[in-house]
Formats: C-alpha cells, structure tokens, sequence
C-alpha cells in the first residue's frame, strides 16, 4: 500500500497541512492516470499490430471511460478516516454483522443469519 507522507519542519496550520495533502494525492493520482493511460495506449497498439480486433474494441471503450482512480479510505464509527486494510476489515465486518443481525461469527462460511 502506498501511503503518503507529508515532513512538518515548523508549525503550520491545519490549513497549510491539509493542502500540502491535496498536493501531494493531486500529484500521485495524477501520475497513476498517465502510467494507466501509456499503458492503455500501448496495449491498443499491440493489439492493432497483430489484428487482435476484438480485444482492440474492448480497449478502446475501456479507454473512452477514461481513469477511474481506486480508493481505499473508510470512515470509523467517530467519523475518523481509515486507511489501514485490517481496519477497513474489521469495520466492514462490524457493519455488516449489525446489518444482518449476526452474532458470535468469526469467519462468514460459519455464520447462522437470525431474522427478527
């Protein structure tokens, strides 16, 4: 998982830090979108050279869709922004066991789902 890091030297405002945060995840999203992108155009290529049509009108319609940037950021029960995958797990875990009424389940094959 990549995590950005932002060096504090001197005291800033939560403003300061909160754009510097912006910058910084501008610019990695921005980067991820041009390797998508050269990746794609690339795959196009191969794919008219060796008259591989069907996978080059795949691409091409993935490609009109453009970059969709994936995110994995959950809020907890406090409304704090949580980027850590066991985390993540165990909140989803937690919302969705109060969602169907489940209880005492450690893993979801075992579980018994009780109905009101």
């Amino acid at each position: 998982m990549n995590r950005i890091t932002v060096a504090v030297t001197q005291p800033e405002s939560n403003v300061d830090i909160l754009n510097n945060v912006r910058r910084e995840v501008n610019r990695h999203f921005r980067d991820k979108k041009k390797a998508y992108m050269r990746a794609k155009i690339e795959e196009l290529e191969t794919n008219s050279k060796i008259q591989n049509i069907r996978d080059l009108y795949r691409g091409i319609n993935d490609f009109k869709k453009g970059y969709q940037p994936r995110c994995n950021i959950v809020k907890d029960e406090k409304g704090d922004l949580v980027a850590d995958p066991h985390i993540i797990v165990a909140r989803w875990r937690n919302c969705f066991s109060q969602l169907f009424n489940v209880h005492g389940v450690k893993y979801g094959r075992q579980a018994e789902i009780h109905t009101a």
